[in-house]
């Protein structure tokens, strides 16, 4: 486990305060990527597992949910995880589930808080009612010493300050115990400062002076503002509480999405309901007309219309049909269907986006790091005005001096607690992170939320990207006595073996028209040129100019109509066997429907960009025009695209890079933001910080609304937590008193603080209604 002390060696036995467990100081103490702090391990198993995976260790992003039940960490501070429900030991909040259950649970942290608010105000009510006596009991309050209501405000105030309080002072002594400073540091210096002065001047009035009393008889008391601070913090927290859950909507909206039952047909036809959990990979299942998908897989028997938009953000029904993939948690609109489920549990696109959103909202965002660095140095900063503040109305103030002082120090203590500035960041980004998932966007952590809004170059890939990534063939033009579906044959036999997306175009090609074909021997891969193998007794090749030149075969007025095809926008391949040209096959890659559109609207937002293709230049070009693309590199290499993006940053290029194949990935990793088409490898995704779930370019243009809304939102909670802190606390102290008289009272200053919380995780939860 973990602890944030630096712990010298030779000091003895040390707790570690997450767990509990003795700590061995660590000979070669690793960094974790998002804190300053130095790491100590009560083991050396431990100690391994962190330095093979510190995220998945500490909770980060990476962290799987533990086997045994549910995790929970703080809002706050990701890099805590628990077991079970409680405080965080860094700014004492309350942990939440790492991943929200489908219907709202049950929050015992909530109703244990909402329990103490409510014996609270029972309390309180009467309580305030007799501190301000001369205003609502005047008739007979004369009548009753002012010692005997002393001792009812006594009486009143314990059970508040004892009991529903306990927990503000337990976290602030475990702030102390473990060096973390926070809010209930300042709460419980704030109340218990009012508490243990009344009990002192009720109990021992005669160790006060003259001067302390009122009207030289008894000494003031200010037990209703202890207990009036505890009941509005707690008000505080129990409203923080109900609005923290609803940052987590749309992770329990995507869960909701799946339906509790399928409809099973077994060996004999016969259909049961079994629950969602009992469902198996290669299970045929029933969809009728209204019913959601219950997994992923394909249709095998019927079809109908199926909206997609709560998982892929995609605005129209599509079409389904035999043969076709189906996700699970959309709704098929008519038609009744049978499917095959192919990914079951964990493994579906809904869970699988559901994980991803729920561990992206745990991450930290680069702006984060300006209230983190405020943070580490505000409590103390706080303690230190307080003690100013009681050290001035001491010295300066007016009488009763003490009392002033007091009053004054306390307020600055209670008005000054930094919970505000600590969920400024996270509040935004969980509720951005969940509004992406609903929009069919999603992003790996905070920092692409960010960054994606100031990207000004999109480098974007050809197949798959901008064309629909499923090559068919366009042409078949046999030469030297060969026919269409003699050529087609040699070809489908050479490509057979070859792993090229364009080889299962030609295959495929074949198999629609039903030509036979034997597959080839001696076969061989030419990187860059084609391939070569043995057909019926005959060497055969099919590949680009390259392979012809290699293999010394003159292609002739070929080579006209090939130029011919690639203007046109289609890869052509040569076939040749026994030396000789066979004939040539056109493939093309239909452009997707929505890339026109989403280019112009890209370019439209900004966005310079430029198409980089491992395809030859003519075809390449030829794509390029069609989609107004005016820069285009072609031939390049995967390492080709890594530098292309690492020269365009030299310039000062901000760049994202978009892209669905394998031999995009170290593109995708090496720009500011990589995006990966959702329809394209588990590698890209994997690598790309961005994910469009349909693999609709025009995605990327909602991703950068909600990245400019998010950090546009995030900066606004800043300003209500600076703006808030920086006018309350000189108010608290006193500063309008010489000019206005005026001075804040102490459960004044804890209701404002309170308000600042809840109005950032109110300004948060605006996002939800942002429009992309």
């Amino acid at each position: 486990m973990h602890d944030r002390s630096h712990t010298p060696a030779g000091t003895g036995a040390v707790k570690d305060p997450v767990c509990g467990m003795s700590v061995v100081p660590d000979k070669a103490t690793p960094q974790f990527a998002h804190c300053d702090h130095t790491y100590h391990f009560c083991s050396e198993h431990c100690r391994d597992r962190f330095a093979a995976d510190p995220a998945s260790f500490l909770g980060g992003p990476s962290a799987t949910p533990a086997p045994h039940g549910a995790q929970y960490t703080c809002p706050m501070h990701p890099e805590v995880v628990r077991d079970a429900p409680g405080t965080c030991p860094i700014c004492g909040m309350a942990l939440e589930p790492t991943m929200p259950e489908a219907a709202e649970a049950a929050d015992p942290e909530l109703a244990a808080m909402s329990r103490r608010l409510w014996v609270g105000v029972a309390l309180a009510l009467p309580l305030v009612v007799i501190a301000m006596r001369d205003l609502f009991l005047r008739p007979w309050a004369g009548a009753i010493a002012g010692a005997v209501w002393s001792w009812v405000e006594f009486a009143l105030a314990t059970p508040i300050v004892v009991w529903c309080g306990a927990s503000f002072f337990a976290r602030a002594w475990q702030s102390l115990v473990t060096r973390n400073l926070n809010m209930y540091t300042l709460i419980a210096l704030g109340v218990g400062a009012a508490y243990i002065y009344s009990l002192a001047a009720l109990f021992f009035p005669g160790a006060f002076p003259a001067t302390f009393r009122a009207h030289g008889a008894t000494v003031a008391v200010y037990f209703e503002a202890a207990g009036v601070i505890v009941v509005l913090v707690l008000l505080g927290d129990v409203l923080q509480l109900r609005a923290r859950r609803s940052t987590s909507a749309a992770i329990r909206a995507l869960l909701d999405l799946a339906p509790p039952v399928a409809h099973r047909i077994g060996a004999g036809g016969a259909e049961s309901d079994v629950p969602l959990n009992d469902v198996h990979a290669g299970d045929r299942l029933r969809v009728r007309p209204g019913e959601k998908i219950p997994v992923d897989g394909r249709v095998t028997d019927g079809g109908g219309s199926v909206d997609e938009s709560m998982v892929t953000g995609e605005s129209l029904p599509v079409a389904k049909t035999v043969g076709d993939a189906l996700i699970g948690g959309t709704l098929n609109g008519r038609g009744s269907l049978v499917m095959r489920a192919e990914r079951v549990g964990a493994d579906t696109l809904l869970a699988r986006i559901v994980a991803q959103v729920a561990a992206a909202q745990r991450t930290r965002a680069p702006i984060q790091s300006l209230a983190d660095r405020v943070a580490a140095w505000f409590v103390p900063a706080v303690v230190v005005a307080a003690i100013v503040t009681f050290v001035a109305w001491l010295f300066l103030g007016p009488a009763p001096q003490f009392v002033h002082a007091l009053v004054n120090a306390i307020a600055v203590l209670i008005i000054a607690c930094p919970c505000a500035l600590g969920l400024a960041t996270p509040m935004s980004i969980m509720v951005a992170m969940g509004k992406g998932a609903q929009a069919g966007v999603l992003f790996r952590d905070a920092a692409a939320v960010e960054t994606l809004r100031s990207v000004d170059t999109l480098l974007v890939d050809k197949t798959g990207t901008l064309t629909e990534g499923r090559p068919r063939v366009t042409a078949v033009e046999p030469a030297g006595g060969f026919t269409e579906a003699s050529l087609l044959a040699l070809a489908a036999g050479l490509e057979r073996a070859s792993e090229h997306p364009l080889a299962a175009a030609v295959v495929g090609a074949a198999h629609e028209r039903g030509i036979a074909y034997d597959d080839a021997t001696e076969f061989e891969a030419l990187v860059g040129q084609g391939v070569v193998g043995t057909l019926g007794g005959r060497r055969a090749g099919l590949g680009n100019d390259k392979l012809a030149a290699a293999l010394n075969v003159d292609i002739g007025v070929a080579a006209a109509r090939a130029g011919s095809l690639r203007n046109s926008g289609a890869t052509v391949m040569f076939a040749f066997a026994d030396g000789a040209l066979a004939g040539l096959l056109a493939v093309a890659d239909p452009i997707k429907p929505t890339t026109r559109e989403a280019l112009a609207g890209l370019r439209a937002d900004g966005l310079r960009t430029v198409m980089v293709s491992g395809d030859n230049e003519t075809t390449a070009r030829a794509v390029a025009s069609g989609l107004g693309i005016d820069e285009v590199i072609a031939g390049v290499s995967p390492e080709g695209k890594a530098g292309i993006v690492r020269q365009l940053q030299a310039q000062g290029r901000r760049v994202a890079m978009a892209g669905d194949g394998i031999n995009d990935a170290p593109a995708l990793a090496a720009a500011e933001v990589g995006i990966a088409m959702g329809t394209g490898t588990d590698i890209a995704m994997e690598t790309a910080h961005v994910t469009l779930v349909k693999g609709d370019l025009r995605a990327i243009l909602r991703a950068r609304r909600l990245s400019r809304a998010t950090l546009k939102n995030i900066r606004g909670n800043l300003f209500l937590a600076f703006i808030y802190n920086t006018l309350g606390i000189p108010v608290a102290a006193g500063a309008l008193f010489p000019f206005f008289g005026v001075l804040l009272s102490p459960m004044i200053a804890a209701a404002a603080m309170s308000l600042s919380s809840i109005s950032v995780v109110g300004n948060a939860l605006r996002l939800r209604r942002a429009v992309l």
